[in-house]
């Protein structure tokens, strides 16, 4: 095997948190569609109670499961649920299955109304010119997948940042009074915060492929624990400023076309939908490569061969191009108030209360001796 230069700090502790960011921010979060479903009801204050709820079950379960992942060598989706389930992966792998399909969806749906508010053009050409650049990232695998996790989140951050600020220069006011007016349901916010933490945390499995750059079990638990608040950040800054509209904005179909209309700003208007179409191209492509990697673990095990840049490519076009008709056929607000919920349910029965019970209980049972620097390969079961 070729000699690989070490890993660097941000490999080992931020990667693995903008990874996770990568996969959990696409559709209705970057659009703040998800904001207005799950918290908004709650009022700004319940809401930004949720929030927080939620950050901290993202970290608690993206802690152990980088953890789990690191002792055992899974760095993988199927290689990490046939150690934590045994022949129970496919329930995994089933429940996977269907979140990709509808996130594809919804992302396919909000790429083609960004393209349809910018420039008129139909939603179908948004749709697939998001499916030919995850097609083309997704293609040549690891490396490029964290070049793009890297540099999008700079971008990410750095727009949200100057969201705050020009927001706060147009509404400050606004905000304020927001966060006077009680929500209708505020006791909510547990519920809310639950259930949007459920169905997102998948995106810690989902980025297992940028944990081989792990040298510890204290990596993986600092790499996790950052995780949530990394994901979380750019969420409650934008819903801060949501408040400023509320409660009409939890009506429409994209805040952030609503509320960036009303700054005056059409430079900053056209760079922040740039950056929501940079957000669902990360997502869907995190998302994309894990199922690769998945695949490409199957393939070596079986033929002894890597799998190629073009049979990456080939996997990732027929997946996107299945997925994202749908994204013509159902708007985005139903998708994703029809759709979520039961994965949350799904998400929390088939890896949640797994991880906690038998991947807690294994973990404490490993000798630290297993413990060896991550280095690519396949992990162990790996046949399909």
């Amino acid at each position: 095997m070729t000699a690989t230069a070490p890993a660097t700090w941000f490999q080992r502790f931020l990667l693995p948190g903008f990874a996770f960011k990568a996969v959990v921010i696409g559709g209705g979060y970057a659009t703040g569609r998800e904001l207005a479903e799950f918290f908004l009801p709650s009022g700004p204050w319940g809401g930004l109670a949720g929030m927080l709820l939620a950050t901290l079950l993202w970290s608690l379960v993206a802690a152990i499961t980088f953890t789990f992942a690191f002792v055992f060598g899974a760095f993988d989706y199927r290689a990490f649920f046939a150690r934590l389930l045994g022949r129970g992966w496919i329930l995994f792998e089933t429940a996977y299955a269907l979140f990709v399909i509808l996130i594809l969806a919804v992302f396919g749906a909000a790429a083609g109304a960004i393209v349809t508010a910018l420039f008129g053009w139909p939603p179908l050409a948004g749709t697939f010119l998001l499916a030919a650049g995850i097609a083309g990232f997704a293609a040549f695998g690891n490396a490029s997948i964290e070049r793009l996790f890297k540099y999008v989140s700079f971008m990410l951050y750095g727009v949200y940042g100057l969201f705050l600020i020009l927001a706060l220069t147009a509404f400050k006011d606004r905000i304020a009074v927001g966060f006077t007016l009680p929500g209708p349901a505020m006791s909510g916010w547990v519920a809310g915060g639950i259930t949007y933490a459920s169905y997102n945390v998948v995106g810690a499995v989902a980025v297992l492929p940028m944990l081989r750059h792990l040298t510890s079990r204290r990596d993986a638990i600092v790499s996790g624990l950052v995780a949530g608040p990394l994901a979380m950040a750019p969420a409650i800054v934008f819903f801060i400023c949501m408040a400023a509209f509320y409660p009409q904005i939890g009506s429409e179909t994209l805040p952030s076309d609503f509320m960036l209309r009303r700054m005056g700003s059409p430079a900053f208007h056209l760079l922040f939908q740039l950056m929501i179409f940079c957000a669902l191209l990360e997502s869907g492509a995190g998302s994309v490569h894990a199922i690769n990697e998945r695949l490409a673990a199957a393939w070596h095990a079986r033929r002894g061969r890597e799998l190629g840049p073009g049979s990456r490519a080939m996997i990732a076009g027929v997946l996107l191009v299945g997925c994202m008709f749908l994204a013509d056929r159902f708007g985005l607000v139903a998708l994703i108030a029809k759709g979520y919920r039961g994965l949350a349910l799904l998400f929390l029965a088939v890896y949640v209360l797994p991880l906690f019970t038998v991947g807690l209980m294994r973990l404490l049972r490993a000798p630290v001796a297993i413990e060896l620097p991550a280095t690519p390969g396949p992990g162990p079961d790996m046949a399909p």
